[in-house]
């Protein structure tokens, strides 16, 4: 099953005063890890070439990320509408799922200022990564 992975080495600077990773760091992460998804829109990742908007993002916490061993990043699609796509991403430390996110990302006609269909050679592209539950 084809998906994104990234791996991020934790920073002292994301921990909160418990010494796990800050809840606030998983939603910039999977932000990270979602980049080869935007490149098959604008591949040089121009904002002023940008097509995508996000509409909603959710984490699920599972188990604590300790600042100490990398992070897996995984990133996959669950689904493809018409002018609409939604990203399902994982974050795994020593095998364990420690959280789950799910992103709701929409093309978008900046002129327009409406969604706008996915152009077929992209959905082609963005098909293949496509995981479903």
């Amino acid at each position: 099953m084809p998906m994104f992975t990234e791996t991020v080495e934790p920073r002292f600077s994301e921990t909160d005063a418990l010494g796990h990773i800050n809840n606030t760091v998983l939603p910039i992460w999977f932000e990270k890890a979602r980049e080869p998804i935007f490149r098959f829109f604008t591949p040089d990742l121009d904002p002023k070439k940008w097509e995508l908007i996000i509409a909603r993002i959710e984490v699920d916490f599972k188990a604590e990320i300790l600042l100490t061993g990398k992070v897996e990043l995984r990133t996959w699609l669950e689904r493809i509408g018409s002018s609409s796509m939604t990203v399902v991403q994982q974050a795994v430390q020593n095998d364990v799922v420690c959280a789950e996110g799910k992103a709701a990302l929409i093309h978008y006609d900046w002129q327009a200022r409406k969604p706008s269909p996915i152009q077929d050679d992209i959905r082609d592209k963005l098909a293949e990564h496509i995981i479903s539950p």
